[in-house]
């Protein structure tokens, strides 16, 4: 606590006295300073915070300081230390308006700041306000290519100035720059800093002066009268008016829903269902951008495609290093180059693979691309690592997925099969089994008998000499079930060209050893008429045969589980649930509140990779509808899920409940005993989820301490009743939707939306590759569904049944298109802030306490990446350790650079 206090607090008297009228007059900052009240140093003291600093940001004043009442206040100078950050590369255009702005600095065209006081002037009944200051040297240092450069300017302010709280800023130049941090000298409370993180528009763009706040925090009705309305000036500036189009200088945070996916002026083929409002299929909302609608389709926002950006508010968008790496470099380098020439190089012979030899080259030898006119282009751009050389003959090669590392043919058997269902990229769809044969909740009038063709007899003899009923029981069975979600569209999927569908259910059965073992699979397709055979049971094989369709039914369950991984855990409970909550918390919760600076480092980026999203991976034609089964219907199955999505059940303890994997037991840690003891995701994400949720207790319970608090935090209960009625409308009325009334209401959102941000996202993120770069292991889309005898093609399946397994997985196209953008989305970028950490750690806030217990939330997020470390190495634990099991470490808080399989970044920002 020392070390925090010192940090933020200590006195820089000694350093800042020549910015201090010789006299060594200290400004009180006390925040309840009586007028024209002054403090004299009669010593050389270096000052310290007392305990009184926590509830004031006054300066500690020693014994030798006496009181003087001047005649009439003094006038001191200040001092401002500005910190701006540089751009690694400008274009020639910025090159040349930076030294227009250099030499225009000289007539008057500058940076002006301007300090306002927390207190109110008596006289004018306005903000005490100092004088305008301006940047010195702007254009001696714009030359300079540190990445910061730290800037000057003096302000003076009388004696009874009080405690800065605010900075205006004003940009007369004609570009904008990046305003990291303001710190103030000269106060006697110590140094004031003022965290930005902004982009500062031109005042001809954007006329209105910029509003920083300090660290400062406080709940709306504390807000110090000389900031009362400048806080809610910055909050309605954020709001904006809900018209007009967005231009991307701008920072407006608003609604809409998706109508942008299709483009229905380039065809019917190329139109799109709007999601969300009225008359739509439900669905949260996005970001705004207010382009004009299409031509053929008014209720249809028209798009701007690739590579121009789409709208997100300024602050938002993707900081130089993340933009290097991934939009204008990794990613726009896959979509607009390299899957181009894969096209070209491949769609003249779009072959099939003929075997494994195929699949492996692509790793040890690479793909020859005939690049054409497009040669020079595609060698210069910064591709993905996945491209990890093109060496003459233009030879394209990927990195060998993580999933072959330890054993190249893992994948095949079934027990790592059973394995990824609870330590793969896609662990949470698991579920225990409670009543067997599984029975449908689909309407029976529409999609046929809610009967499962699942019996007893397929799943007896795998049972350990157990019976189904005592297999219940003992909480050994469990179930992956697809039938419910695919099953309404399985009609329109076969019916588009190259894909083939099942609606599949797994059953697995807990080992004595901790592991599961995959006991049965069920195979159905809509029916076609009263008596048509829609469902088939495959069970492990016991002949040659049986184990070729074994494998076969393996992948069709691997390419649901694909496709609900993508669709529904991923990009709708993760991405597209959480953007409301983001928009709404800009828009009513100042920047100076305790819980905005809380969620602050959860939101980065989440708008921006969402609406790259929107414009190149969910689109129409995109890449999620050419790269998984559902095709044309991807973005309509998952609003299919968004209608069971529940806010109330996505913290981590609630969904394994609601699971049947978990139950309350207060004799186990965090209170939840697990039914599968070994299930790494579950394992290490509890440890995480009491991590966040400490850290949120500790937070909230510092600035809330009891219920009326909570209720009566109009921005608090602003932010959370748009993000349901407005970001949820179309569930808004749901009965399920938390109240917040309590702290210990608060704790439990707060808790879910970080853990949802962070540790939820990296778990189904961060393994995309290392699991799905093999495709073998989890094709992403099936052409060809499993003979029976009957069928025409069971004859060519019993003559080359490799042959007919590689025809049913993606072509060589589909894959190595996938694989090379799945590697991008499983890529770190080297901006990257892993939980636990924070953009300038010790000043994001002026609370020293809270710092504090930051630092110890730290600590525990470092604990609980070596006991995952000691996990991954004890040999008991048999779905995490063994030969050829690879290690779980999705969960693993820190990681490096590039595609690694670990880490987990503090918010969802790819």
């Amino acid at each position: 606590m020392v070390l925090a206090k010192e940090i933020m607090g200590i006195s820089l008297l000694e350093k800042s006295s020549s910015f201090i009228n010789p006299s060594k007059v200290l400004l009180n900052c006390n925040f309840y300073h009586k007028e024209n009240q002054l403090w004299v140093n009669q010593g050389r003291r270096n000052l310290r915070p007392t305990k009184a600093l926590r509830q004031s940001p006054m300066a500690a004043i020693s014994e030798n300081l006496i009181k003087v009442v001047p005649e009439k206040a003094v006038k001191f100078k200040v001092r401002a230390i500005v910190t701006v950050k540089n751009k690694n590369k400008e274009d020639l255009k910025e090159t040349l308006v930076k030294h227009l702005d250099a030499f225009t600095e000289k007539i008057g065209r500058n940076v002006a700041l301007e300090l306002i006081s927390t207190d109110m002037d008596p006289n004018s009944k306005e903000p005490k306000k100092s004088n305008q200051a301006v940047l010195k040297d702007w254009s001696k240092k714009s030359n300079l290519k540190t990445e910061r450069v730290n800037y000057t300017a003096e302000f003076v302010v009388d004696s009874n100035f009080g405690t800065p709280g605010a900075i205006t800023v004003t940009n007369k130049h004609q570009q904008e720059f990046f305003l990291e941090s303001i710190t103030i000298e000269g106060f006697a409370c110590g140094p004031v800093h003022f965290p930005c993180n902004s982009w500062v528009q031109p005042k001809k763009d954007h006329p209105t002066k910029r509003i920083f706040f300090s660290n400062k925090p406080y709940l709306p009705n504390e807000t110090p009268a000389g900031l009362i309305y400048l806080r809610e000036r910055e909050l309605r500036d954020l709001r904006g008016d809900g018209t007009g189009v967005r231009k991307l200088s701008h920072r407006i945070y608003d609604y809409d829903i998706y109508n942008d996916l299709g483009n229905p002026d380039k065809g019917i083929d190329f139109a799109r269902p709007k999601l969300g409002g009225k008359d739509n299929v439900p669905y949260p909302r996005r970001c705004r951008t207010g382009r004009v609608p299409t031509d053929t389709d008014m209720s249809a926002e028209s798009r701007v495609e690739k590579p121009n950006p789409t709208y997100v508010p300024r602050d938002e968008q993707f900081e130089e290093s993340k933009m290097n790496a991934f939009s204008t470099g990794r990613l726009k380098g896959v979509l607009h180059n390299l899957i181009p020439s894969l096209m070209a190089s491949i769609s003249s012979n779009n072959h099939d693979f003929k075997g494994f030899s195929d699949i492996d080259s692509l790793y040890s030898e690479g793909l020859l691309l005939k690049l054409g006119l497009q040669d020079e282009v595609l060698k210069k751009l910064p591709l993905p690592k996945v491209v990890s050389s093109i060496k003459e003959g233009n030879l394209l090669k990927y990195d060998t997925p993580k999933i072959l590392s330890k054993d190249r043919f893992a994948w095949l058997r079934d027990d790592e099969f059973a394995r990824q269902a609870i330590a793969g990229v896609n662990p949470v769809t698991i579920e225990r089994l409670q009543v067997f044969p599984p029975v449908s909740k689909l309407d029976p009038e529409i999609y046929g008998p809610q009967e499962s063709a699942l019996k007893e007899e397929h799943i007896l003899g795998n049972l350990n000499g157990m019976t189904v009923q005592e297999a219940l029981d003992a909480n050994r069975l469990f179930i992956v079930d697809y039938h419910d979600i695919y099953l309404p569209f399985l009609d329109r999927i076969n019916a588009l060209d190259g894909r083939n569908a099942y609606a599949t259910r797994t059953i697995y059965f807990l080992s004595d050893l901790g592991t599961l073992k995959p006991i049965s699979i069920e195979l159905s397709l809509p029916q076609t008429g009263p008596s048509s055979r829609s469902k088939r049971v495959v069970t492990p094989p016991v002949d040659a045969t049986g184990n070729w369709m074994w494998q076969l039914a393996k992948a069709h369950v691997c390419s649901n589980d694909a496709g609900v991984h993508q669709l529904v855990n991923h990009w709708l409970r993760t991405h597209a649930c959480l953007e409301p909550f983001i928009l709404a918390a800009h828009r009513q919760l100042s920047a100076m509140h305790p819980i905005y600076k809380l969620l602050d480092p959860h939101m980065r980026y989440n708008l921006e990779i969402n609406g790259l999203a929107r414009q190149s991976l969910i689109n129409a034609d995109g890449v999620i509808e050419a790269c998984f089964t559902p095709g044309r219907y991807c973005m309509e199955m998952s609003a299919a899920a968004y209608k069971n999505w529940r806010f109330d059940l996505e913290g981590l303890p609630a969904d394994l409940i609601r699971r049947g994997i978990a139950v309350p037991d207060s004799t186990h840690p965090r209170g939840l005993k697990l039914l599968i003891e070994d299930y790494p995701y579950a394992a290490d994400g509890l440890m995480i989820w009491a991590a966040i949720e400490g850290w949120v207790r500790n937070y909230v319970n510092h600035y809330y301490q009891d219920s009326a608090q909570v209720c009566n935090d109009r921005e608090l209960q602003a932010w959370y009743a748009e993000s349901i009625n407005v970001g949820h409308a179309d569930l808004r009325n749901a009965e399920w939707w938390p109240t917040l009334a309590t702290p210990e209401d608060l704790i439990s959102i707060l808790t879910t939306i970080i853990w949802l941000a962070s540790a939820q996202h990296a778990a189904l993120n961060f393994g995309q590759y290392p699991y799905g770069g093999y495709v073998p292991n989890r094709p992403p889309l099936m052409r060809r569904l499993i003979p029976d005898e009957n069928d025409p093609e069971y004859t060519v399946f019993l003559a080359d049944p490799q042959k007919y397994f590689f025809s049913a997985l993606p072509s060589l196209l589909q894959a190595t298109k996938f694989m090379a953008v799945v590697d991008t989305l499983s890529t770190h970028s080297l901006d990257e802030e892993y939980i636990g950490e924070r953009h300038q750690p010790s000043t994001w806030t002026g609370d020293a306490d809270i710092i504090e217990a930051f630092y110890e939330f730290s600590a525990e997020i470092r604990r609980i990446e070596k006991e995952i470390d000691e996990k991954n190495a004890d040999t008991k634990l048999r779905n995490r350790c063994g030969a050829g099991v690879l290690p779980y470490e999705l969960l693993a808080p820190s990681s490096g650079p590039g595609v690694t399989c670990r880490g987990v970044p503090n918010s969802v920002s790819i």
